[in-house]
């Protein structure tokens, strides 16, 4: 049975516990998930719970589901994550480590890479932070994120290190991307992107600039993304 001192809705409760089961390996691509009855026996819910629980795996790619067959494990949703939804931690995974940059900090701001912010995310200032992230042991992504500091209760007391931004924001706030703006720049290398991925001035690296809606009512996530795509290259859906 899931803990009981869990604030998250039942549904919510049920697809973190399954999802945490599909990410570490527990269920395999190809393996059957418990039917929606053994489900609702075993973590004592309703059948609607299970089911919306099961529906919302489907939308985020981890299973579908086979009249006849029941809930099909597909895996993690696939994609480097920089051009995806699922976010680069979980795409990656144990591949990926993450080094703090500037830990997160609540700064003022009038704009974010270009994107224009609502008047009450201004009001509430920004939580800005930056992350290198590491593939292999090569530096491939450097990110700068900006959030508004609405509603994100001690977010900058939390460690970043090798931590997925999407899982903390989507467990611990309740807060999901649904989508956004992107805008893709080729650039040379400065002395800040020849420093942190240790390259040659003027290597080429890929910028992009991202304004993520969430499912929370004029609530963005910003990004500026540096990708140095010599050995990787990037793929997946927005």
């Amino acid at each position: 049975m899931l803990s009981e001192t869990n604030r998250l809705p039942h549904y919510r409760m049920l697809y973190e516990a399954l999802r945490n089961q599909i990410e570490s390996g527990v269920y395999i691509p190809g393996d059957l998930l418990p039917s929606e009855n053994e489900l609702s026996t075993l973590y004592e819910m309703a059948r609607p719970t299970v089911r919306k629980a099961l529906d919302r795996l489907v939308v985020d790619g981890f299973i579908q589901k086979q009249q006849g067959k029941g809930s099909i494990v597909t895996g993690k949703p696939k994609g480097v994550g920089i051009l995806s939804l699922t976010g680069t931690t979980s795409a990656i995974g144990d591949k990926l480590v993450t080094k703090i940059v500037v830990k997160p900090q609540i700064r003022p701001w009038k704009e974010a890479f270009g994107f224009q912010i609502s008047d009450a995310e201004r009001d509430a200032g920004c939580i800005y932070f930056e992350r290198i992230r590491f593939i292999n042991n090569r530096p491939v992504f450097f990110d700068i994120t900006m959030l508004p500091n609405i509603n994100l209760p001690r977010f900058t007391a939390r460690n970043l290190e090798n931590q997925s931004l999407f899982n903390i924001l989507r467990v611990h706030y309740q807060l999901e991307m649904k989508g956004g703006e992107q805008r893709i720049f080729a650039i040379k290398a400065d002395k800040r992107l020849v420093d942190h991925f240790e390259v040659k001035p003027g290597h080429p690296v890929l910028q992009l600039d991202r304004k993520i809606e969430t499912n929370r009512v004029g609530m963005h996530l910003y990004s500026q993304v540096f990708c140095n795509t010599q050995e990787y290259a990037l793929f997946g859906s927005f």
